[in-house]
Formats: structure tokens, C-alpha cells, sequence
């Protein structure tokens, strides 16, 4: 273990304080919704990863209590505790207190870290309605408190140290989130993420909530991780293939592997940071793996001439890839840091794939065969897409019409103020097209199930006719046409029945969205329709209720002598009334906005729900049988 001298106070500097957080806390941690609360947690276990980055630090443990409040602790050098010769106050306090206050600015203390802007702590500090640190260093535990970011009382000595570490213990302020119920699953995730991103880490999380636990540590590091990714996969080769190098101070670490499946699933990171923008490391990363593939197809006499090179796309069929950069002095987009800006790494990136890629391929000729020749059926794929795109397109403008035929459409024009419903079947979709308000809703029937898009190249979409209508419709186009800027409309809401055959259409819809239009789940687009499941009457009133839980709440409150229910098993059995009533009118309506927290997370489950292999759904199905509320037998 190296000396904690190196990480010492007066490497701690200030640049501003923190009076802005509290009145702006979206500028700092993104918002104030469910997304902003959790990026509190990894703010602080941010603050430890950079620990086990430099070789300080081995074991994190996050502590989700009863109280909503938060523990994080780890076996770090400790936060200093000594009086800053500068600002003659601890330096604990400073990073707790000061905006932009740390040891990360130079390159002395941290070579490489993930929190290089410093706001880190200190706005979660101000974010909490109480935050406590403990820090074990030079023998002693140093304890001080705070409450929304104002120290109450000094820091004091509460006890003898025989290790070193910070443990941070803090309790979201009430008055900035709107809810502070933190979700094991979503912060695990992360935790996982970042365990395999630091091989041999070990991270712990436990929730006293529920009494879940969850232990994280990988020894094969983004190996690990690629594997984990394609477990519910055919893959076509048994080898991750991996490779390392450093170039002008930048660690570049990738890992990939391919899979059978039609998909992309490249998740990119600079200094753990989950870029889920990308950035010039993935220009760099992609470029490369089609220059490699390429050339290794020209000189093996796999592809002919120039009329047959592979497209990016077709190279990328089918992968499995973590790209993980470390650097000094990162260039972030922002607070949120979703997208890496140092140029030159789009050239080291692609120097070390081309050299290491290459090398792995003339020593394995089988592995890249089986890649190669999977990318070429790709691009025959693609060319069969492109003109079964192009006809539509022809018949589109033949026919005199932009829009399909089935639409409905709205007579406001404005996208911002347009809603499209898109609902199963003709029947509910004409109940839809009567009850609506016809300024700003349109309706989109769709005849039965539409083509399960996890299991289909491109060519076999666009030759679908329900999923060509919805494009149309929608008016964004697909994959590398994909233009957001040309949606239709800023709300659309899947409409299904309340069945297993509404849920399996409902579950195609998500899997073509977020496989062919993720950016329209990223812009808030994608919403779900609630309908209600029962209408009780007694007398002359009524009401839908929405849950078996809500239905017997009623009947206790109303008693059971002299009430009709009837259940709803399908749109088509409400008339247009209500179905304007209670689905379909913006002030009493339940729908659900689609979000996409964890990218790995969704690829999984879709894989799962959708794809080839049997037994992952079966265990899921097995997993979670005790969750079901509505169950159609």
C-alpha cells in the first residue's frame, strides 16, 4: 500500500463556493426526479472509486437504511482532515462546504479520476437535509456534521483508527426532491457496472428496507462484464477477445465479443463514467473495428473489391463491446458528463484497436472468419433494406400520400401539442378514432402482433406492414435515418388491452422502439395507456378503478349490497365515451412515460423477454411469478 502522505490537505484548492446548488440543483446532478436522487449515491461512490483507481482503496459498502438515508464507506486514505494552510479550515470541510474544492485539479494526488469538476460531495452536501462524515486517517476518527450544507460544530476526534477510510451518511432534503425513495435495483446496477470497470474491487450493497443484498467483485474486469452481458445469447465464439494498451499517458482497456443476435450493444466509458453519448474514444473504437474487419476481409479474399466493403453497421452486427478509457485531464460535456470531448483520443483509440484487433485476427483465423463472414450477411441485409425502403418510398409518392391510410391523424400541426395513440386491433382503434379530440389526438390501429424485431435483420422489418404504417406514421425513419428531429408527435402512448396478448403487443412495441428508436425513449416521447380494469356502479353513480386493490378499497367504502362491476378485459368493450373518459382525456387519464435508466440493463431484458433462448425467460417468469397483479388464465 502506498504512503497517504501523497494525497495531502494544501493539495486541496477552491475555485467557488456553493450558493447556487440549493437554488438550481438540476444545473449539478441533471434534475429533481427519481434520475437526480440516485445520481446523489454515485456522486459518493464516485469520491471512493477514484480511491481504487489510484490503488488505495478495495472494499465499498453503500447502506440503503430504513429512513431513505444513505451510508457509503470505504478503505481509502480518508478524506484530510489537517487545517488548509490557505483557507485555515480542514480539509474536510472544504470539500464539503466549497463548490469545485478537491484534489483532483493537478495530477499529483489523482492521476485519474472520474470527478475531475469536484462538485461532487459538496453539492450532494447541499442537497441533504443532514450529511455526516467519518474519516479514519493518522490513528484517529474525525466526525463532523452538516445539515443542508452548513457544518453544525467543528471537527472533532470521536475515536482511535487502526485502518484508514471515509464513510459518508447523508439524508436527501425533502424540500428538493419531490420523493426520496431510492431503488436497489437501479443503484446495483450502477454498483455492478463499476465493479467490473475496477477489476478486483469489491463493492457491497445492502438494503435494510428489504433486507437484499447484493456483493459485486470480478477479477476478469470488462472481460466479465462482456460476458455477463451475453449470457442470454448465442454467441459465435467462446473467447471475449481483449486487449489493452497506453498511449501518451491514455489507458485504453476493450473488450467484445459477438453474438448471433441482429444488435449493437457497445457501451462506452471514460474513468468509469458511463458515456452514454459516446464520444471521440467510440469514433475512435468504431472506425477502427471497421478498418480492421475490412482489411482483414480484402487480404483473406473474403470480399472482393470496393463495391462489397463492410459498413460500420454490418461490422457491428451482432457485438458485444466495452470500450474504457483512463486519462488525467478528461473533457466532459458538462456536469452530467455523458460524452468525452479530448480529441486526441479518437486517434489513440483506433492506433490501439488497429494494431491489437489485427494481431488478434491473423492469430485466430477461425474466430475472425466467423465475425467476417457474419458481418458480410449483414450487408447483404442491408442492401436488401435499403431497397425495400426505397420502394415504400416509391409507392409512398405514387399513392400521393406521406401518411398510411389507417392513421387518423390530428389537425394540429404543432408536434409539441400532437399526441398518437397507437392501439391494438380495429375495433378499440375505432372506439379511439369516435371518443378523441381530434385537434390534437390521432389513432393509429395496429391488426394483431407485430414482428418481434429482436428475432429479424432490417430487411425482414421493412418489409413488415405494421411496423412500415408506424414508421410512416411517426416520421422519424429507423437506424441510421433516425432524425428526431422529424417526429410527429411528442407523446405516443401505447394503448393495449389489459390481457397477456395486450402485454406480449405492448412488450414487440417497447422492443422495436427501443432497439430501432431509443432517442424517442431518451426525449421523454414513449408513454403506456393505463385503462381501467373494472367499472362499479351502485345507483346512479360509477367509477373505474384501476388495481384489484382499488376495487376492494371501493367496496369497503361503499359496501357490497347493490353494486355491478363489470371487468374489463379489452378496449373494444368500452364504448367511445368512455373510453375518452377514462384513457384517453388529458385530465383524467394514467399514462406512464417510458424511461431508459440503465442501457445494459434494458438490452438484457429484452434479450430476455424477446429473444432466442428459452430458459432465461422461463427463470425470469419463475423469478418474478409473485409479482403479478393481474393475472389472465
Amino acid at each position: 500500500m502506498k504512503k497517504e502522505e501523497t494525497y495531502r490537505v494544501d493539495d486541496i484548492q477552491v475555485l467557488e463556493g456553493l450558493q447556487a446548488v440549493r437554488k438550481r440543483p438540476s444545473m449539478y446532478i441533471g434534475s429533481t426526479d427519481a434520475r437526480g436522487l440516485h445520481h446523489l449515491v454515485y456522486e459518493v461512490v464516485d469520491n471512493s472509486i477514484d480511491e481504487a483507481m489510484v490503488g488505495y482503496c478495495r472494499n465499498i459498502r453503500v447502506i440503503l437504511h430504513d429512513n431513505n438515508s444513505v451510508t457509503v464507506m470505504d478503505d481509502g486514505r480518508g478524506i484530510p482532515v489537517e487545517v488548509h494552510s490557505k483557507y485555515r479550515k480542514p480539509g474536510v470541510e472544504i470539500v464539503m462546504t466549497k463548490l469545485h474544492a478537491g484534489g483532483k485539479f493537478d495530477k499529483k494526488s489523482y492521476k485519474v479520476s472520474g470527478g475531475l469538476h469536484g462538485v461532487g460531495v459538496s453539492v450532494v452536501n447541499a442537497l441533504s437535509e443532514w450529511l455526516e462524515v467519518s474519516i479514519s486517517r493518522n490513528g484517529k476518527v474525525h466526525s463532523q456534521r452538516y445539515e443542508r450544507g452548513v457544518p453544525k460544530g467543528k471537527l472533532k476526534v470521536v475515536d482511535e483508527a487502526e485502518e484508514t477510510g471515509t464513510t459518508v451518511v447523508f439524508m436527501p432534503d425533502k424540500d428538493i426532491f419531490p420523493e426520496i425513495d431510492f431503488n436497489f435495483d437501479t443503484i446495483s446496477s450502477r454498483l455492478r457496472e463499476l465493479a467490473f470497470l475496477n477489476r478486483g474491487v469489491k463493492i457491497i450493497i445492502r438494503d435494510d428496507r428489504s433486507e437484499k443484498e447484493n456483493s459485486f467483485q470480478y477479477e476478469g474486469g470488462i472481460i466479465s462484464f462482456v460476458q455477463h452481458l451475453n449470457k442470454n445469447k448465442n454467441i459465435l465464439h467462446d473467447d471475449v477477445i481483449y486487449f489493452e494498451g497506453t498511449k501518451e499517458d491514455v489507458i485504453v482497456e476493450v473488450a467484445l465479443q459477438y453474438n448471433d443476435g441482429y444488435m449493437d450493444n457497445t457501451h462506452s466509458f471514460a474513468n468509469n463514467i458511463n458515456t452514454v453519448e459516446g464520444g471521440t474514444h467510440l469514433s475512435g473504437f468504431k472506425s477502427a473495428l471497421t478498418r480492421t474487419l475490412n482489411d482483414y476481409a480484402k487480404s483473406n479474399s473474403l470480399i472482393k473489391n470496393e463495391a462489397d466493403k463492410l459498413s460500420g453497421e454490418d461490422c457491428r452486427e451482432g457485438l458485444t463491446a466495452i470500450i474504457s478509457v483512463k486519462l488525467s485531464e478528461p473533457q466532459f460535456e458538462g456536469q452530467t458528463k455523458t460524452k468525452l470531448g479530448n480529441s486526441d483520443v479518437k486517434g489513440i483509440m483506433e492506433s490501439v484497436v488497429n494494431d491489437k484487433l489485427a494481431e488478434f485476427f491473423e492469430e485466430n483465423p477461425k474466430t475472425a472468419r466467423a465475425v467476417i463472414e457474419k458481418a458480410i450477411i449483414a450487408s447483404q441485409a442491408r442492401i436488401a433494406a435499403r431497397k425495400a425502403r426505397e420502394l415504400t418510398r416509391r409507392k409512398t409518392v405514387l399513392e400521393g400520400s406521406n401518411l398510411p391510410g389507417k392513421l387518423a391523424d390530428c389537425s394540429e400541426k404543432d408536434p409539441e401539442k400532437c399526441e398518437l395513440y397507437v392501439v391494438e386491433g380495429d375495433s378499440a382503434g375505432g372506439s379511439a378514432k369516435q371518443g378523441r379530440d381530434r385537434t390534437f389526438q390521432a389513432i393509429l390501429p395496429l391488426r394483431g402482433k407485430i414482428l418481434n424485431v429482436e428475432k429479424a435483420r432490417l430487411d425482414k422489418i421493412y418489409k413488415n406492414n405494421e411496423i412500415q404504417t408506424l414508421i410512416t406514421a411517426i416520421g422519424t425513419h429507423i437506424r441510421e435515418d433516425f432524425d428526431i428531429n422529424k417526429v410527429r408527435y411528442h407523446k405516443i402512448i401505447i394503448m393495449t388491452d389489459a390481457d397477456v396478448d395486450g402485454a406480449h403487443i405492448r412488450t414487440l412495441l417497447l422492443t422495436f422502439f427501443y432497439r430501432y428508436m431509443e432517442d424517442l425513449i431518451n426525449a421523454g416521447y414513449i408513454y403506456i395507456a393505463k385503462p381501467p380494469l373494472y367499472r362499479l356502479k351502485k345507483g346512479n353513480k360509477e367509477w373505474y378503478v384501476y388495481t384489484d386493490t382499488e376495487k376492494d378499497e371501493k367496496y369497503k367504502e361503499l359496501g357490497e349490497s347493490g353494486i355491478s362491476i363489470q371487468r374489463y378485459k379489452g378496449l373494444g368493450e368500452m364504448n367511445p365515451t368512455q373510453l375518452w373518459e377514462t384513457t384517453m382525456n388529458p385530465d383524467t387519464r394514467i399514462i406512464v412515460k417510458v424511461t431508459l435508466e440503465d442501457a445494459a440493463y434494458a438490452d438484457e431484458l429484452f434479450t430476455t423477454l424477446m429473444g432466442e433462448q428459452v430458459e432465461p425467460r422461463r427463470g425470469f417468469i419463475q423469478e418474478h411469478a409473485l409479482e403479478v397483479v393481474n393475472l389472465d388464465v
